[in-house]
């Protein structure tokens, strides 16, 4: 795509007016969250934010969802587990993300993670979270290594980034 021609994409909570029916990632269990009645649940019942990638502010290029999360210190690395303390601590879940199946290959997936780390890190500063979660999916795990975050030691396709490190990129 010609830089020149490249739409100016923002984001925005998922709403009403928002086209979930047209948006497909080529995920089946992400396109059928999206399309179908979860996400909207999830929203409604205050369990997860959804915040979509549009240009138009109706078309969805792309969507992520935020909540919170639990995790365990006997789950992590041992150079960092030995450090915190043996109750759960608290973390936000980057739960859900992709970009709609035509946009792929753009960089869009680049800024989706870059505004769900910066809004992680914005409400770290008002409710506690110490790193950032993804359970990558498969082929998506390489993509979030590219970003320095670090895998469970139990589970590996669990990964996490500090929000000291996120810090860093926003501070």
């Amino acid at each position: 795509m010609n830089p020149d021609q490249a739409p100016e994409y923002r984001f925005e909570p998922l709403g009403d007016q928002h086209d979930r029916a047209a948006f497909s990632c080529g995920v089946e269990a992400l396109d059928q969250y999206f399309r179908g009645d979860p996400i909207r649940q999830d929203v409604s019942r205050n369990t997860a934010n959804a915040f979509v990638l549009t240009n138009d502010g109706i078309s969805v290029a792309g969507f992520y969802t935020l909540s919170p999360i639990s995790i365990l210190s006997v789950d992590l690395p041992a150079s960092l587990a030995k450090k915190l303390p043996k109750r759960p601590i608290g973390a936000t879940l980057l739960g859900r993300m992709c970009i709609g199946k035509s946009l792929q290959g753009q960089g869009l997936g680049d800024l989706l993670l870059t505004d769900a780390l910066y809004k992680a890190w914005q409400a770290s500063k008002f409710v506690s979270s110490w790193a950032v979660v993804v359970d990558a999916k498969e082929g998506a795990r390489d993509f979030y290594i590219k970003y320095e975050f670090t895998p469970f030691a139990t589970q590996p396709n669990r990964l996490f980034l500090l929000m000291k490190k996120i810090n860093l990129m926003f501070a």
